[in-house]
């Protein structure tokens, strides 16, 4: 949204009694901006300290994810692979941390397709394709963002990419949906992510792939 110049003078020409009313209403309609202006203006924690919370929160998840798998379906962990990546936004969203949003990505990927490795490797393909086609897109949306970091950054992403792919590689149903889309899971085992990564993947959309 875009504002006038006469819609901004009239703001600037209320009282500060007026402003600090207009704020606190507007702030109780959006818990992520309050959220966002309270790490900014008032927490002591830092980035890493909320990494570190987020990362704690998705860990919860994964163990009962573990516990219970039986109970699962290849759609069922998308679903929960889907709340964990919520968390990882949320965390990005608030604290602006660029490398934890890597870190986190990364971490939630290689959780849950050890998982999806572990239980559901050999789901009929009907039913795994949805799981797939998501874990294609994320790989993809990870290697955007690790290339949109520092390169002398890569290398803490290294192993597990290498982890990453190696589990892509042992899942048939999942390096079959990875060809199909452009994927070259060598990208990741290899950690050698293309320098026009990004317009690969855009390419790719444009023609009609990375799609259920």
């Amino acid at each position: 949204m875009t504002f006038d110049e006469e819609f901004k003078e009239a703001i600037r020409r209320l009282s500060p009694t007026e402003k600090d009313k207009l704020i606190f209403r507007l702030l109780k309609k959006d818990t992520h901006l309050v959220n966002q202006l309270y790490f900014e203006l008032a927490s002591s924690d830092s980035k890493e300290d909320r990494r570190k919370e987020a990362k704690q929160r998705i860990e919860r998840m994964i163990s009962q994810s573990k516990q219970h798998w039986q109970y699962s379906t290849p759609g069922l962990l998308m679903m929960e692979m889907r709340d964990a990546s919520g968390i990882v936004n949320d965390h990005v969203g608030i604290t602006k941390d660029k490398y934890g949003e890597v870190y986190l990505q990364i971490f939630v990927m290689k959780e849950y397709l050890q998982i999806y490795n572990d239980h559901f490797k050999d789901s009929p393909a009907k039913k795994a394709e949805s799981m797939n086609v998501y874990l294609v897109v994320k790989a993809f949306k990870i290697m955007v963002l690790v290339k949109k970091l520092h390169e002398d950054l890569l290398i803490d992403f290294e192993d597990d990419l290498k982890a990453i792919g190696l589990l892509f590689s042992s899942i048939p149903g999942l390096m079959k949906e990875a060809k199909y889309n452009g994927l070259d899971v060598n990208w990741l085992i290899k950690a050698e992510i293309p320098d026009d990564i990004a317009k690969i993947e855009k390419d790719l959309r444009q023609k009609g792939y990375l799609k259920k």
